[in-house]
């Protein structure tokens, strides 16, 4: 009997928003490219994993929402739908279970699979940031979480140091796409023999970020406008806040150039000498790009409570916000938090990188290292490391 015609092996995903839709297409994929019997795939997914032929069981929409403010109006929906998803997975029975990344939903979702369906094997891909925010979760994980898939190299270390579920660093998504995001020869020009430079600046992808940062960062380009005369600015914005974007700096000392889709934003990234950006996954393509930057964040009014309780009753863990620093181990990358982040300090710290300077040089040889950090090895790949996890787990149930 051909091998791919015996039982076929059934997979639950649990998606939460966007980034994990997109990883859970390449799960998808790669898992049906090893798996020696046909898959049957259900779950809660997006546009890239309905590509996929997963059938969502509810829009993810109606659970991508960050931040306490913007969960708040929306909790008794999201409620219902852990409910709903964990009733699903119940009935269904799966062989395995992987919850990706947005621990508020997809944690809940699988606490209580274990609780109703115990003998479910449950896969976490992504690690919550338990190294940088309530470490106690690490532990607590281990009760629900079978095998934890970590796309930062000092994952595994920091999961066994507290507890956690046994985790393997299966590489992060943005090494596999390090070609697109780096120049080739002639896209970034030379500063020291063309001297016009191009200056990123990536305020964030959601509206509570892009209100408290923009107008900083666009007083910051003023600044710079003053010693940079042909300065050129271009902004990657996500395509629903474009519009918006673009009337908020219609009026700037430089008008940027806004951009929006995946093809413009690494396009820029391959131009631009500096950025002025919020902290975010996108420090580290900025430094797999090979841009300097100087990185910003303001709280919303919940979380700096929460910070001035950490001087009392230590919840964060790490001294610095920018993941490229976190994963070297070196605050090679300046940042700025809530009322440090003047559009004074902001330009202090990036017009050094507008030009030949020591502050350009370290960081981008820093970034160098990063490479010899994160990649997996010759003819290995993330999905196909994440896969190969998941068909074990599968297979020990």
């Amino acid at each position: 009997m051909n091998a791919k015609q015996e039982a076929p092996l059934s997979v639950y995903l649990v998606v939460g928003e966007e980034s994990g839709d997109q990883l859970g297409a390449g799960l998808i994929e790669a898992l049906r490219a090893q798996s020696p019997c046909d898959i049957r795939f259900h779950g809660v997914g997006g546009e890239r994993m309905a590509a996929q032929g997963v059938v969502s069981l509810f829009p993810i929409e109606d659970i991508a929402v960050m931040g306490l403010s913007a969960v708040l109006p929306r909790l008794p929906l999201i409620v219902k739908r852990v409910y709903q998803t964990v009733d699903d997975i119940v009935k269904r029975n799966p062989d395995v279970v992987v919850i990706i990344d947005s621990p508020d939903f997809t944690h809940n979702v699988a606490k209580r699979v274990r609780k109703r369906a115990p003998h479910i094997p449950v896969v976490d891909y992504v690690s919550p940031s338990v190294w940088a925010w309530r470490p106690g979760r690490a532990r607590r994980m281990a009760a629900y979480v079978d095998h934890l898939l970590a796309i930062l190299p000092f994952e595994p270390q920091v999961h066994k140091r507290l507890g956690g579920p046994p985790t393997t660093y299966v590489g992060h998504p943005l090494i596999e796409r390090a070609d697109r995001l780096r120049p080739a020869p002639g896209e970034r020009s030379d500063l020291e023999s063309d001297g016009a430079p191009v200056l990123l600046v990536l305020p964030g992808s959601r509206r509570s970020e892009i209100s408290r940062l923009l107008a900083d960062f666009g007083a910051a380009v003023a600044i710079l406008k003053e010693t940079f005369a042909d300065l050129e600015v271009i902004l990657p914005a996500v395509p629903h806040l474009r519009e918006r974007i673009a009337e908020e700096t219609a009026g700037w000392a430089v008008k940027p150039q806004v951009v929006s889709g995946e093809a413009e934003k690494l396009a820029a990234f391959r131009r631009g000498h500096a950025a002025l950006a919020a902290s975010g996954t996108v420090t580290l393509e900025l430094a797999i790009a090979g841009v300097p930057m100087a990185v910003a964040y303001r709280l919303d009014w919940f979380y700096r409570r929460i910070k001035d309780l950490n001087r009392f009753l230590p919840i964060a863990t790490v001294t610095s916000m920018v993941l490229p620093n976190i994963i070297l181990g070196e605050n090679v990358v300046p940042e700025f938090l809530d009322d440090g982040a003047s559009p004074e300090a902001l330009a202090a710290t990036v017009a050094p990188l507008l030009q030949a300077s020591p502050q350009r040089d370290a960081q981008v040889a820093a970034f160098r290292r990063l490479d010899d950090e994160m990649q997996l090895g010759e003819g290995r790949s993330q999905a196909g490391e994440a896969a190969r996890i998941v068909l074990d787990v599968a297979a020990g149930r």
